[in-house]
């Protein structure tokens, strides 16, 4: 795999899939740029080299074609200030007016292509569109781990058309090598931690976990399959009843192969799914008819906590609780306040995107802990074992 290290990108137009999804309020203010900030190391290297770059992204789910409230020309401002140069916009990605401002780009020139999903095309994989997007550059990077999962146009089909010039970005380097890390050379013990509403959102990677991991924390919704599994009353906390057998399963191998498999034994509980709900605590096998568990209780913030303390590697992949609300935040934010501890304490850790991410950025600790992770979906599928097609098309 070539990383962005091995080139001089001087006289070069580098075409670069970045992640620039990122969260818009109504009058289009960026509320997150962490996404664009990560990709700013690649953009840098390449216009201190003496290129030029030409940055294509999606932006949310646009169903229709082009669509204002999709368009990246949002972020062309908050885009111009990051980089420290005047960005230029296309208002197509493969149309003329992309052709010609990628064609006059002068060096240390920045331009952003539109949407690349107001195109089908982009999402279908299409050669042929791919085949008009690599005609805009000399060289191709791929800095996009957020979307490395997908088979996409920009993502995995394109870079056919650099046989001999496609590198890796900072960003996707250090996403990849980060994972590699925690899969394959973790110190220990090693804790994983998986929370989140539902188990068959997580079977393949707990499955994956269980031979690697001395210590495997349960949290969020997925709890109360695992309570029922063995017998608890939940009330109406939230179950996968076709998931018991397989909750069941897990315990049973995370047995056999000597893993310390922990359930939360005591939960807050609510009578309705608000913040301005009734709350109480109770044991997970103990809980009333009407009522559900919305987050760990005090008994497993301890043990968990103590768990994680003692760990040399932490994965962390979904909440313990729903920790968007005020009432039912202490769980997640404790399990965060632990890793932190044992990072400090030499622990390397790794937090899974998604939720998770959320949940460090929302308690102010991103910076305490080893490394927060752009992609939930695709650091999933890849600790999953499955090839990401954004990644294998950079290597072949």
């Amino acid at each position: 795999m070539k990383t962005i290290d091995d080139i001089s990108f001087s006289g070069k137009k580098a075409l670069i899939r970045v992640d620039f999804n990122v969260p818009l309020d109504a009058e289009y203010n960026i509320t997150d740029d962490k996404r664009m900030t990560a990709a700013m190391p690649t953009i840098k290297k390449i216009l201190k080299d003496g290129g030029s770059v030409i940055l294509m992204s999606h932006l949310g789910r646009p169903k229709d074609g082009p669509t204002d409230k999709y368009s990246l020309k949002h972020i062309v401002k908050h885009l111009s200030e990051l980089t420290g140069t005047t960005v230029e916009f296309a208002d197509d990605c493969i149309g003329e007016q992309a052709i010609q401002k990628a064609q006059n780009l002068a060096i240390g020139g920045v331009l952003l292509l539109e949407n690349l999903r107001f195109y089908k095309e982009e999402e279908k994989g299409d050669i042929a569109f791919a085949e008009k997007l690599s005609k805009l550059g000399d060289v191709y990077v791929n800095d996009a781990f957020g979307t490395a999962h997908r088979a996409h146009a920009s993502t995995a089909i394109i870079a056919q058309f650099f046989p001999n010039a496609k590198y890796v970005g900072y960003l996707m380097g250090s996403e990849l090598a980060n994972a590699e890390k925690v899969l394959n050379d973790p110190a220990r013990p090693f804790t994983a931690i998986m929370g989140g509403a539902k188990v068959s959102d997580k079977i393949l990677l707990i499955e994956k976990l269980l031979d690697k991991v001395d210590n495997l924390l349960i949290g969020g919704g997925m709890t109360y399959t695992f309570v029922k599994a063995n017998g608890g009353s939940i009330g109406k906390s939230l179950v996968e009843e076709d998931k018991l057998e397989l909750a069941r399963e897990l315990i049973k191998k995370a047995n056999e192969k000597g893993v310390k498999l922990l359930i939360p034994t005591d939960s807050v509980i609510a009578d309705a799914f608000s913040n301005d709900a009734e709350t109480g605590n109770a044991y997970n096998d103990h809980i009333k008819d009407s009522w559900m568990g919305l987050d760990i209780g005090d008994d497993t913030i301890k043990k968990f906590s103590e768990i994680i303390k003692k760990s040399k590697t932490i994965l962390w992949n979904g909440p313990m609780g729903v920790f968007e609300m005020s009432k039912f935040e202490k769980g997640t934010k404790s399990v965060a306040e632990a890793v932190v501890e044992a990072t400090e304490n030499g622990a390397f850790s790794l937090i899974g995107g998604g939720d998770s991410a959320a949940a460090v950025a929302k308690f102010n600790m991103e910076e305490q802990v080893s490394y927060v992770s752009t992609g939930g979906g695709a650091l999933l599928e890849y600790m999953e074992g499955k090839e990401l097609p954004g990644v294998k098309a950079i290597m072949d």
